[in-house]
């Protein structure tokens, strides 16, 4: 079984690499029930999470990460991971800086699902 630095590692180049190719693909991450704060919005369950997504006010989006820190989050083998980073949506030239959390909890089957997932864009000045 790979350390929970590995998996948050893998994990995060996933997410980011789906988010900016198709959204609507993260879906499999979030299979259980949780609460995602998402600009200030509690939003519950895999379809309003995914359609929260997939209806943000841009088409091209590019994440690029500066920070990403794990560490194991319960005794079942959760991690919670933090992600700093900069995003430029469409034809942007000034990135947009954000900070991302999630929390990973084992599916059981040797894979990790979202429980929880924070998002939020950092304004400057």
């Amino acid at each position: 079984m790979a350390d929970f630095n590995t998996i948050a590692q893998q994990f995060t180049e996933f997410y980011y690499n789906t988010f900016d190719q198709d959204r609507k693909n993260l879906a499999a991450l979030y299979v259980r029930r949780h609460l995602e704060p998402l600009y200030s919005a509690a939003i519950q369950g895999v379809a309003g999470i995914i359609e929260k997504l997939t209806t943000l006010p841009f088409e091209k989006v590019a994440h690029k990460v500066s920070t990403l820190d794990a560490q194991p989050s319960n005794e079942s083998g959760g991690i919670l991971v933090m992600v700093t980073g900069a995003l430029l949506v469409d034809e942007e030239q000034r990135p947009m800086n954000y900070t991302q959390v999630f929390q990973l909890l084992p599916d059981g089957s040797g894979s990790y699902y979202v429980f929880n997932d924070a998002f939020r864009l950092i304004y400057t000045g």
